[in-house]
């Protein structure tokens, strides 16, 4: 190591001779070095409020030790290379210093390993304080990413909800007024033509109201309104109707307690995703939603019986749909897994959301 700045090394050593040999042997070493020596306990935590680049203790000291020493440094919070030096040192001893986080060992008898001990230990030590650095702000910038998700998502309902009541109060108003004109004109023509023609109109706006009304039900599912097992129980009968695929939806409690903000509707959309993913890829006969409340963690279980999921469709980097009810799962401090057994065993996807984490969601009940 190459040093660009001159090492401050704070040595807890009671004996001056001592003292002077280890400074001979780190500057024999080439290192350019600053040391200050101290001997007790509060000298030590006095001046662990300086900055320094390296501690050096003996192991003995009268009514000290060098593993009480490394104990402060470590309650410190300071992340500062800890190398212990002692003329007697037992192999249990200098484990436990090991394992408590000392930097390195080494023996007063043997201190022409103390140089480059030393500069491996700030190297080290240097190491770990970028690595800690790289973490809080991966950290922090996951945070960023979780908090711009929830704040997405709350967007992207709030905007559903919008959408929906346009369809509703606009879409929805005109074609049912169309349909009530047609109505008329088919009860007062006697045309036979014109009323095959307005037949085939009612038919074609019916189809549209219902279109409409399907619509504003996958953007801002009202029926959540009633409660969550109300509204999966009416997933479950759409679905089977609409694909021929049966579906049952069984609940372990006939009533919830009062779900925090915003869990009703990540598990509807869940759901309502993972059925999705069923109709389309999974070439079932029989799904199944299963909603359970356990010590305190909810859970929405989709499983099927289709051809399953290969390991290179679990491993797919770019399955946005998944990585979306992860996002999704989250904004709840929930998590997705999804598994599968097999070619032919069928898939299943379970939410898991503890309900004591309160955090702030999209609407829902």
């Amino acid at each position: 190591m190459t040093s660009v700045h001159r090492l401050r090394v704070l040595h807890i050593e009671d004996s001056e001779l001592d003292h002077d040999l280890a400074l001979a042997y780190l500057r024999r070493g080439g290192l350019d070095v600053d040391t200050r020596r101290v001997e007790t306990e509060a000298e030590f935590r006095a001046a662990l409020a300086e900055p320094w680049d390296a501690v050096l203790s003996d192991y003995n000291l009268p009514g000290f030790s060098g593993l009480t020493a490394l104990e402060i440094l470590n309650a410190s919070g300071l992340m500062i290379p800890f190398i212990l030096v002692s003329g007697e040192i037992g192999e249990d001893t200098a484990v436990e210093a090991m394992r408590n986080g000392a930097s390195d060992y080494l023996l007063k008898a043997n201190l022409s390993r103390l140089a480059p001990a030393l500069e491996h230990a700030i190297e080290t030590t240097e190491m770990r304080r970028q690595k800690a650095d790289t973490d809080r702000a991966l950290a922090a910038s996951r945070t960023r990413l979780s908090e711009l998700a929830q704040h997405l998502q709350t967007s992207v309902e709030m905007e559903r909800a919008a959408i929906a009541r346009e369809i509703h109060d606009d879409v929805g108003g005109s074609l049912t007024a169309v349909k009530f004109d047609l109505a008329w004109i088919a009860r007062h023509t006697v045309n036979t033509e014109v009323y095959d023609r307005v037949q085939q109109a009612l038919e074609t706006v019916t189809y549209a109201i219902e279109a409409s009304q399907r619509i504003m039900h996958n953007l801002r599912p009202a029926i959540l309104e009633q409660g969550l097992v109300a509204a999966l129980q009416w997933m479950a009968n759409r679905f089977e109707k609409r694909t021929g695929i049966a579906c049952t939806c069984r609940v372990s409690h006939d009533a919830l307690p009062t779900l925090p903000a915003g869990v009703p509707l990540v598990a509807y959309r869940t759901a309502q995703e993972a059925l999705t993913n069923v109709s389309k890829h999974a070439q079932a006969t029989r799904a199944s939603i299963d909603l359970s409340l356990a010590q305190g963690v909810l859970s929405l279980e989709v499983s099927d019986n289709g051809r399953g999921l290969s390991s290179e469709d679990l491993a797919k980097a770019r399955s946005f749909g998944i990585r979306g009810l992860h996002e999704r799962a989250g904004t709840v401090g929930g998590w997705v897994e999804l598994s599968s057994g097999g070619s032919g065993r069928g898939t299943t996807l379970i939410l898991s959301v503890p309900l004591h984490v309160q955090r702030s969601a999209p609407g829902g009940r």
